[in-house]
């Protein structure tokens, strides 16, 4: 076996009940804790235990912190705006996936 096969990746999975803290997340998305602060403040992230030291969200929260942080910079966005923005995203997402879902039966039948 030469070095190019020795070598072994570790990765860990991921889903939507992964948690992470306010600090992983941070840097996670580049961005500062008051934003996160304020994301919490306007809804638009929710923190899975308010009451902990600190505080833990579900690992989605990073794709919802991106999009509002992209909504922002690219196209100057307010966070009212961006919660909007997110949930109907997020609905759209549902929506397509229902879709397939029902889409994907009608062809096995």
């Amino acid at each position: 076996m030469n070095e190019r096969e020795a070598k072994t990746v570790v990765g860990m999975v991921l889903d939507e009940t992964t948690e992470i803290t306010a600090t992983e997340l941070c840097r996670v998305c580049s961005v500062e804790h008051t934003l996160i602060e304020r994301l919490v403040s306007e809804g638009i992230l929710d923190p899975v235990d308010e009451q902990a030291d600190e505080l833990r969200f579900h690992y989605t929260s990073v794709h919802r912190t991106r999009t509002v942080v992209r909504l922002q910079n690219d196209l100057g966005v307010n966070l009212a705006g961006a919660a909007l923005a997110v949930e109907l995203l997020e609905q759209i997402e549902e929506l397509r996936r229902q879709v397939r879902g029902t889409s994907g039966s009608k062809t096995r039948s």
